[in-house]
């Protein structure tokens, strides 16, 4: 019977059966009493074992049946990024859409409405002005926003609905002495330099154990002098920044690390928006560059005498979004993954959303809420419950 309330529970707990299904795992009045003792134990536990076995064994033994359902929220502000306008966008669609939601779409602003309607059809979306958009933003029931700080802004503004933000990281990558410095430097050029860095996940600071630093960082010298820059029409691989004003931005920083004496591995070079790509060694905690996500092509170095060294540097950044840690040894992955303070570790990999249904969410300034597919139309519902109370006890309905 033990092995059948423990099926019940994590059946339960995975995806939630209908109540009344349950009285057919009982077959006689014996099966019945090791309920009310499995019950009484279940008290004993802690947690969401305790809240999750106890929800299903006291609707069995007491006089209550509860039928769940999942009700739209009503009306969403979903706010996707330049960066990936269209994927960012449907991610937010269509969880709305399917959870039974109204919607309310604001493209980023370097990216014209029209691009998405390659993909979105005229009577799912429909173009407004901004000012029949914003006292419809101000009327919104939920908010899912990807881009930067301005979300701290705007959570400010919409007042307290749910909110699903993803506002930027500062992704570390801890490399260990024994990790394979050939995968490590191809992750690096991978996490750090495609998209010419302009993405939540790229990797922002190497955090390197100082007896192979020289080593990986001539590795991946390498791979960066393969890079070629220009236009996003003739395949390269550095394109320009997104704007000017990220330019100048991610020039301040270089600026900062070249004034306190950081290592320049190429020259600095930038026209206009194209900033050309730039691995900087030698970076100390003291510069801008080993804290502020420079959204660009630009990779700082820093060496660490030990793996509680570099931990403490990913812990104390003001972000927590994704990081990654390269290393042979896969118990010691896991405990270096369970201390860094991010929403998700990728090991032997550079950072990465991953397929749409992994969980995706950050901690600290990098946002809060998750998502993923069936993340985000949980958090596009609200949970409503309706409770039967019987005149005496029943154990065959539910």
């Amino acid at each position: 019977m033990e092995v059948t309330l423990w099926l019940i529970f994590f059946e339960f707990n995975q995806i939630d059966i209908p109540i009344k299904y349950l009285g057919f795992f009982l077959e006689d009045d014996d099966e019945l009493e090791q309920i009310r003792k499995e019950y009484d134990a279940g008290r004993m536990l802690t947690g969401e074992v305790k809240k999750r076995l106890i929800e299903v064994l006291t609707v069995l033994v007491e006089r209550h049946c509860r039928a769940r359902a999942a009700i739209p929220l009503g009306f969403v502000l979903a706010i996707p990024p330049f960066n990936y306008p269209i994927n960012l966008a449907v991610s937010k669609i269509a969880p709305a859409l399917i959870a039974g939601n109204s919607l309310v779409l604001k493209p980023p602003t370097q990216v014209s409405p029209k691009v998405l309607s390659v993909v979105l059809l005229e009577k799912v979306l429909k173009l407004v002005t901004f000012s029949q958009f914003y006292p419809a933003s101000q009327a919104c029931l939920v908010c899912s926003f990807t881009d930067g700080d301005t979300g701290i802004a705007i959570s400010k503004k919409v007042g307290m609905v749910p909110l699903q933000m993803e506002l930027g990281g500062k992704d570390a990558c801890i490399v260990l002495e024994d990790a394979d410095l050939d995968l490590v430097s191809a992750n690096i050029i991978k996490g750090g330099f495609s998209y010419s860095g302009q993405r939540c996940t790229a990797v922002n600071v190497v955090l390197v154990m100082e007896p192979v630093a020289n080593a990986l960082v001539n590795k991946v010298k390498v791979r960066v002098a393969k890079l070629t820059v220009g236009a996003p029409e003739d395949d390269c691989d550095i394109t320009p920044v997104v704007s000017e004003s990220s330019a100048n931005f991610i020039e301040g920083l270089v600026m900062d690390a070249k004034q306190k004496g950081a290592t320049f591995c190429q020259e600095y070079r930038r026209e206009g928006n194209p900033i050309w790509f730039l691995l900087l060694d030698n970076v100390r905690p003291d510069m801008r560059i080993a804290w502020e996500e420079p959204f660009g092509p630009v990779l700082p170095v820093i060496w660490v005498n030990s793996v509680k060294e570099g931990i403490h540097h990913c812990n104390a950044s003001n972000f927590g979004l994704q990081g990654c840690v390269f290393t042979r040894d896969i118990n010691t992955a896991v405990l270096i993954s369970d201390s860094m303070e991010t929403g998700t570790v990728q090991i032997n990999s550079s950072p990465a959303r991953g397929p749409v249904h992994f969980p995706f969410q950050g901690v600290r300034d990098s946002g809060i809420g998750s998502q993923g597919v069936t993340n985000s139309i949980n958090f596009m519902t609200k949970v409503k419950s309706t409770v039967i109370n019987l005149p005496s006890p029943s154990y065959t309905m539910g």
